[in-house]
């Protein structure tokens, strides 16, 4: 069931390689790379979608074989497109065929401005193939033919109307070979688990029924194998003649809810009475919606094969195959087996590091098949940083870029990194190769077992003896002085889960120390020892200035210690004092009656008590120092630009809706 080759094997052979299928993680875009990758290696599963690649995990598609590529990028598309030279493209990728798909900009970005890049960088030898709806004819929906007059009557289908007038232009005025198919209600292998169909034999096979809509609502069920060869036939056999037309793919059968469950019953021999209304029917439902498949079948020799019957016993047996409930379901249900990681990468003075660190990403990721985004934040370093970033954005779209107005540090740099990172989990690094990118699939490993924080513990440092002893008594010191436990050895290289980010983010202190506030904010976390390697180019941007600087803000961010113990020095002394001041009268009067005045007694208090007084108001300085810092509310950064792939946002308004836009 899982592993036959497709009965239209010798189509497939025929097709102009490469082939793209865009759309590839998506149900039926799944279902025609599945098959023609069976039969050649030249197909590439292209998807931008990180939480329905499920499928092409499960599919366990070579990492090779699947294309990263945004199609509302013109740099994007033109990149794969001259790398792999494709001639047989489809383009199954689209937003807001389902209820939970509610942004209206994102509908139309995908289903139209997607479309037009693709088309952009089509050229006449190349066959384009476009995933339609029925939902195009909207409210003329009873059996149109493709001349009738569509009415749509959503914003979905007022997309693919539009992108449909695209393909027809593209065909007419730069000559391109393009068709558009106008689907129908299209069930089988790999759709999702909470559609009608799947839902319905996932009961069936238990002998039940889900909740049901009214029965006369109506569709055309069209099996997704005869959908897939539909596609190919398309492919094979369009012509300049039939070129920039609509088609529809349907059987040309009304079937109702009725019909649909009458069929199951009888198939699966269930005796339960259906539960009709059991849920709300959909604002778009409608009781006669079906097509007319006779201009397809008439120009391409293409008939729908399956019967509605055949079509969800094969579905069924195919559940069980996949072993449905215990491997598929989790893995629609979990969007994390095949995450967004965002890297985000803390530079100062790294501009020789930074292509090193991008090669070993980048090499990680694809090991971990998982899809990646990686951040650069140039703190206003002095060298050509800028210009290495921007090169990489050039050429990767997944690769974003921000430039401070001044250097504000590392912990600002993370945090400006933090803000507008899309991944479900962020990596923080710094920039000179410190912090190895091969350890990322160890902390992988422990959040995917469930823990929202995967730090790095440094188990030993490649550093002189005198200066890795340093930074061990001070983290010892510190965990012991912090009124939270603070892992020991750990800095900021680590992983933290979406919603910790979130929180993070949110925290309105302007004096930040991150992993002080990582373990501040709580939730599951654990370390992973790793080597910390020396820098690997230039020379350390740290000196001991630095580090006493770092222990302090670490210290009086973290601890009430100092304040405590000028308490405790205060009371002590204090004590001593009345206890010295009872000595003197009783030396002075019983026991040593000739007793001097010493002058040194006195310096040496002066000093002391005068020192002790300084040491404490030095303390609260400190603390008063972050009072004041806070109460100023300055901002944490200062961004003077953002580059995301090819484009660059300069202006504060640019910069100011993007950060809006990403942040979630």
């Amino acid at each position: 069931m899982l592993d036959h080759l497709p009965v239209y094997r010798d189509k497939i052979e025929k097709l102009k390689g490469p082939v793209f299928v865009f759309g590839a993680s998506g149900f039926i875009g799944a279902n025609l790379f599945n098959d023609i990758f069976k039969i050649r290696k030249d197909c590439y599963a292209v998807t931008h979608d990180a939480t329905k690649a499920w499928r092409l995990k499960l599919l366990n598609v070579p990492f090779e074989n699947i294309i990263h590529c945004d199609i509302l990028s013109d740099n994007s598309i033109k990149e794969v497109f001259e790398k792999y030279k494709p001639q047989t493209i489809f383009n199954l990728a689209a937003y807001g065929a389902y209820s939970k798909q509610s942004n209206v900009n994102l509908t139309y970005e995908t289903n139209v401005l997607g479309t037009v890049n693709i088309l952009q960088n089509c050229t006449k030898d190349m066959v384009y193939i476009h995933a339609g709806s029925s939902s195009e004819y909207g409210f003329n929906c009873t059996s149109p033919k493709e001349t009738d007059r569509v009415e749509p009557n959503s914003h979905y289908a007022v997309s693919k109307v539009s992108a449909a007038y695209l393909l027809e232009y593209y065909a007419k005025v730069a000559g391109l070979k393009t068709l558009n198919l106008r689907l129908y209600s299209i069930y089988g292998y790999w759709e999702e688990p909470d559609r009608l169909i799947p839902r319905l034999i996932e009961n069936a096979r238990k002998k039940n029924l889900p909740s049901l809509v009214s029965p006369d609502i109506s569709r055309d069920f069209v099996f997704v194998e005869d959908c897939v060869e539909a596609f190919l036939d398309a492919a094979l056999k369009i012509d300049d003649e039939k070129s920039g037309r609509s088609y529809n793919i349907a059987t040309g059968r009304k079937t109702t809810m009725g019909d649909l469950v009458d069929v199951t019953r009888k198939a699966f021999s269930i005796a339960k009475e259906p539960e009709w209304g059991s849920m709300s029917n959909r604002k778009w439902d409608l009781a006669e919606w079906f097509g007319d498949p006779t201009a397809f079948e008439n120009d391409f020799g293409w008939k729908a094969k399956t019967s509605l019957e055949d079509g969800l016993i094969r579905y069924s047996q195919w559940q069980d195959a996949v072993q449905y409930e215990s491997r598929l379901i989790p893995a629609f249900e979990n969007p994390k087996l095949n995450p967004v990681i965002t890297a985000i990468i803390a530079c100062y003075k790294d501009a020789q590091a930074i292509p090193f660190m991008y090669e070993r990403l980048v090499k990680t990721f694809n090991e971990l098949k998982v899809r990646y985004e990686i951040i650069f934040v140039n703190d206003n370093s002095p060298d050509n940083q800028e210009e290495v970033i921007n090169a990489i954005c050039d050429k990767d779209p997944n690769v974003v870029g921000i430039s401070h107005s001044r250097n504000f540090g590392s912990q600002s740099a993370f945090l400006s990194g933090m803000e507008i990172a899309t991944g479900d989990c962020v990596v923080l690094m710094d920039g000179d190769l410190q912090d190895p990118p091969e350890i990322i699939p160890a902390f992988y490993e422990k959040w995917m077992d469930g823990y929202d924080v995967v730090y790095g513990v440094r188990v030993q440092r490649e550093m002189k003896p005198h200066i890795h002893f340093f930074y061990k008594t001070f983290y010892k010191v510190f965990q012991g002085l912090s009124y939270i436990p603070i892992p020991r050895d750990a800095g900021d290289f680590s992983m933290i889960d979406r919603k910790v980010v979130k929180e993070l983010v949110d925290l309105p202190e302007t004096e930040q120390f991150l992993r002080g506030l990582r373990a501040w904010v709580g939730f599951k976390q654990t370390g992973v020892p790793y080597v910390r390697p020396e820098r690997m180019f230039g020379v350390s941007t740290n000196n001991w200035t630095k580090n006493i600087w770092w222990a302090k803000k670490a210290i009086f961010s973290f601890s009430f210690a100092p304040l405590e113990l000028m308490s405790y020095a205060g009371f002590g002394l204090t004590a001593l004092s009345i206890l010295g001041i009872v000595w003197q009268i009783l030396a002075k009067f019983f026991f040593f009656p000739d007793t001097p005045r010493g002058l040194s007694t006195v310096i040496i208090l002066i000093v002391f008590f005068g020192g002790l007084t300084i040491l404490g108001i030095s303390f609260l300085g400190e603390y008063i120092t972050k009072i004041f810092e806070e109460t100023k509310k300055r901002p944490k950064y200062i961004r003077t630009r953002i580059r995301r792939g090819p484009k660059a946002y300069k202006t504060a308004d640019e910069i100011r809706a993007l950060v809006k836009q990403l942040r979630k």
